[in-house]
């Protein structure tokens, strides 16, 4: 099955979701406590508001890879790292599963769009998947907050999300500027 899944993506695919992978894990630490002095006092989780920033690898790397399932395979192989390099964070073993929601959001979006990261919207709406998942998922195992709350971390996730998907259209522009990416259309 896993061979299956794999064979649709060329080896230059693999090595640009591997990259993206752990270009998402590197930026998080670096992120995350910027996120904090501005989300601790108004105790709003602060991986609602810095996802943005490292959930637009898993928006950039499906746009470069351009087809479906690159976001879940970005965020399995993120999974799958913290895991075997023992950074649980505050997640522990449920790493597994908080990494890949937002990945196979991203897909999800996608499929349901049919555009795989080839326009300013389909960047914008996978980077509000990815972060609004990944914050509703964590909100449900660890801080279950009441609904207030909730919603306006949510609303955080989400505008956070969609910068971050902004942030990868760009960052897409400007590599097919370059012509290191063919241009794609939905």
């Amino acid at each position: 099955m896993v061979s299956r899944v794999l064979a649709r993506f060329t080896v230059f695919d693999l090595i640009i979701m591997a990259l993206m992978a752990c270009l998402g894990i590197a930026v998080k630490p670096l992120v995350v406590p910027l996120a904090h002095m501005i989300t601790g006092p108004l105790f709003i989780p602060g991986g609602a508001l810095a996802g943005g920033f490292y959930m637009l690898w898993l928006v950039l790397g499906a746009g470069i890879v351009g087809k479906l399932g690159a976001a879940t395979v970005i965020a399995l192989v993120q999974a799958i790292v913290i895991l075997a390099i023992g950074f649980f964070g505050t997640h522990g073993a449920a790493s597994l599963i908080t990494y890949l929601l937002p990945g196979l959001a991203v897909d999800l979006v996608y499929w349901v769009i049919r555009h795989r990261g080839c326009c300013v919207m389909c960047c914008f709406l996978g980077g509000i998947a990815a972060n609004v998942s990944g914050t509703l998922l964590v909100n449900l195992v660890f801080f279950r907050l009441p609904l207030i709350p909730l919603l306006l971390t949510s609303s955080t996730a989400a505008l956070s999300g969609g910068l971050g998907g902004l942030l990868a259209w760009q960052l897409l522009v400007r590599l097919r500027r370059l012509q290191l990416l063919q241009q794609t259309t939905p």
